[in-house]
């Protein structure tokens, strides 16, 4: 391998198509371990990413993987736990795991993803154990950057997609945390400050904070979401115990849309006290510049013909 190469954990993931795109585009070699092959389709064709199918949870694997690399990426994480996807061991047992992997390679340069707000005394446990793996990060003696966005808004989100369907089905929304803040950030943006910040030495030994330029109430995007998807509904916002309630029954079912550990992290606002960091050199997107393109009923139906004419149908 040669040195400018960049090995990236999580790399098959929402952000982690991003940050590999922009890392090619700028004539890195990027290295994708990933348990499964198939989930890196959208990545195997690019020109200089090799995905490897390996267990990221192997120390031992992550070091030969970073030997000679220019930099390590961390972007593991999850919002919800499932079998053996914990909190502790995505979060931070692989964060550990990392650091030692960087240690094992010879690999100075870490860059790892947190969370806004988080903190090992955090009111949810995704938040502590974001802090916690953000304290693994500072003690590392690496040179290493932590990125700890808002909530990451994109054409593949979780979040506002996530209304979007509901809104489809639903007669009427019945909204916990209706008055919860959040200032999202598009996840291009995000991509951009991981890969620039390997050119900007002032970076290291620095945690960044990453929000777009306005905040909005929980209702305020669901609301915003279904006028753009064409299915305006009445929102019921509930209180602190229905919306205990609603959480622990969505969090027994199948896709686990809410758990109470999300409503707890929510009881923050999910917002940013300064500007956009400056040493960047750019303004983080609006939302209203890009939601449009992927959530208005026009854009839905491009995206199905797309679908229909990849498949033959």
């Amino acid at each position: 391998m040669g040195t400018n190469t960049v090995l990236v954990v999580g790399g098959t993931g929402f952000v982690g198509r991003h940050v590999v795109n922009r890392l090619v585009a700028q004539g890195y070699r990027v290295l994708v371990p990933t348990r499964r092959r198939e989930s890196a389709r959208h990545l195997i064709l690019l020109p200089t990413v090799e995905v490897i199918e390996t267990d990221v949870a192997d120390p031992a694997v992550l070091g030969r993987l970073a030997t000679d690399a220019v930099a390590v990426i961390n972007l593991a994480g999850i919002l919800n736990e499932t079998g053996r996807e914990t909190f502790e061991r995505v979060h931070i047992d692989l964060a550990r795991q990392t650091i030692a992997a960087c240690k094992a390679g010879g690999v100075r340069r870490l860059l790892h993803m947190s969370a806004l707000h988080a903190d090992p005394h955090g009111a949810s446990r995704y938040l502590r154990t974001k802090g916690e793996a953000e304290a693994e990060v500072i003690a590392s003696g690496l040179d290493w950057t932590i990125f700890a966005p808002s909530v990451i808004f994109g054409r593949e989100d979780a979040f506002l997609n996530l209304f979007a369907r509901l809104l489809r089905v639903l007669p009427v929304m019945a909204l916990a945390s209706a008055n919860a803040r959040f200032q999202p950030i598009h996840v291009g943006d995000v991509a951009q400050c991981f890969v620039e910040s390997l050119h900007i030495d002032a970076t290291v030994g620095r945690r960044y904070v990453l929000c777009g330029p306005k905040a909005y109430t929980l209702r305020e995007l669901v609301r915003y979401t279904g006028a753009l998807t064409g299915h305006v509904r009445p929102i019921i916002a509930l209180g602190p115990r229905l919306s205990q309630l609603q959480a622990f029954m969505l969090e027994h079912l199948p896709g686990r849309m809410m758990t109470r550990d999300n409503l707890a992290s929510m009881r923050k606002d999910s917002v940013c006290e300064g500007p956009f960091p400056p040493e960047f050199g750019f303004m983080p997107t609006t939302l209203e510049a890009v939601a449009p393109g992927y959530l208005s009923p026009d854009a839905v139906r491009s995206r199905y013909d797309d679908y229909r004419g990849q498949s033959g149908r």
